[in-house]
């Protein structure tokens, strides 16, 4: 199982975001920082500004900042807004011959289920509680 590019850029938008939370960041900055193309972060900053978790700010001095606290924010709530809430595998129109027989399914479901149990134990605080990532978001900082 692998999260998708978006999720992955999702996260670290918000780290570096939350660790320059004093001033203003830019798509630019963050797009050099972690070399990403300007145009996959636009997509993932609107998305999280819909969500509510970042706030934008137009204009020649704009730029973006966290709209919650760090601590209020669950990472779970964060890659299932991201991901969606797909099924692993989803057996149903198929004409399997295991179809009614295969455990397969739920077991992914149940894999599933305990997987964002977890990270819905985690804020993004927690993932920041990291001195030598901390260093390194503050240290590259424009």
């Amino acid at each position: 199982m692998q999260l998708s590019r978006f999720t992955d850029y999702t996260l670290r938008v918000l780290f570096y975001v939350a660790m320059n939370n004093d001033r203003l960041s830019t798509l630019n900055e963050i797009a050099d920082f972690y070399g990403i193309s300007v145009e996959h972060l636009r997509k993932v900053v609107h998305a999280l500004a819909k969500s509510g978790y970042l706030k934008t700010f137009r204009g020649k001095h704009g730029g973006i900042r966290l709209n919650r606290t760090p601590e209020d924010i669950n990472v779970g709530a964060v890659v299932l807004q991201a991901e969606g809430a797909e099924p692993l595998i989803d057996c149903s129109g198929l004409d399997c011959t295991l179809s009614g027989v295969c455990n397969l399914q739920r077991a992914l479901a149940d894999a599933q289920r305990a997987f964002m149990q977890e990270l819905n134990r985690h804020s993004l605080a927690d993932m920041l509680d990291n001195t030598a990532m901390k260093q390194r978001l503050i240290g590259k900082a424009v």
